[in-house]
């Protein structure tokens, strides 16, 4: 797996698929059992230090301190960064106009909606102006205004402010929709990987969820209940075979 810089990487899988625990891997939160990868050009294993500088990371359940305002969790972040005081100010007034945040950031967390919640940890996952950002199941639990507002804030970053991201997502949608490579996992072990054009022709698929199903071998739904079509010739069949007894 080589992700070019400034592009938007998707890693799709089933629940327990090990996205999550690749990610974790990949910021050096915990060690891998056997092989190695590079962030930004370090080590994760021995470099992790500078990875984690260098790299953004949203959990898929991330932690808020609900009575801190949210210029007050940010400072917070900034400061176990090591980052400049003036620096951590004039980062949190960016990311607030970025974010659409202007004039609640005095607000307590936990008046916060969940939308908003989730912006005020993107601006925590990328204040030290990381050059690749993890973002674990960005939209999950959100409302359909409130995942549409993510993706938005995804694309913008990616296009805008030119960073590499990473996206952990069992959402075919989002991933077809935001990304410009794709890699599908399951059990640990990457399948296939490119573009989602090259995934989606490669097994001759109309869409991404046609072409996910078909990798992973996972039948259509009209297969699943293909078992109600063969109850119902059964039972034709039987009132066919009584009228003729009759």
């Amino acid at each position: 797996m080589k992700i070019p810089y400034g592009k938007t990487y998707g890693l799709l899988g089933p629940n327990g698929a090990g996205k999550t625990t690749t990610v974790r891997m990949l910021n050096s939160i915990i060690s891998p059992t056997s092989g190695n990868a590079q962030i930004v050009g370090f080590d994760v294993i021995t470099q992790s230090t500078e990875v984690k500088l260098y790299s953004g990371f949203l959990p898929e359940s991330p932690g808020l301190y609900q009575k801190l305002t949210a210029r007050e969790f940010l400072e917070f972040i900034g400061e176990l960064y090591y980052l400049p005081k003036e620096v951590i100010s004039s980062r949190i007034d960016e990311l607030l106009d970025i974010f659409d945040l202007e004039g609640r950031e005095n607000d307590l967390l936990e008046g916060y909606s969940r939308g908003m919640k989730q912006k005020v940890c993107l601006c925590a996952a990328i204040i030290q102006d990381p050059k690749i950002i993890f973002l674990d199941e960005p939209t999950s639990n959100l409302d359909p205004a409130a995942a549409r507002m993510v993706k938005d804030l995804i694309s913008d970053l990616a296009k805008k402010a030119e960073k590499t991201i990473f996206i952990c997502t069992h959402l075919l949608d989002a991933a077809e929709e935001l990304c410009d490579l794709i890699g599908i996992i399951d059990k640990g072990i990457l399948k296939v990987e490119g573009s989602p054009k090259e995934i989606i022709d490669s097994v001759n698929a109309k869409d991404l969820e046609e072409a996910y199903l078909k990798i992973m071998g996972v039948p259509k739904i009209e297969d699943l209940l293909a078992w109600r079509d063969e109850i119902s010739d059964n039972l034709e069949q039987e009132k066919k075979e009584k009228r003729k007894k009759k």
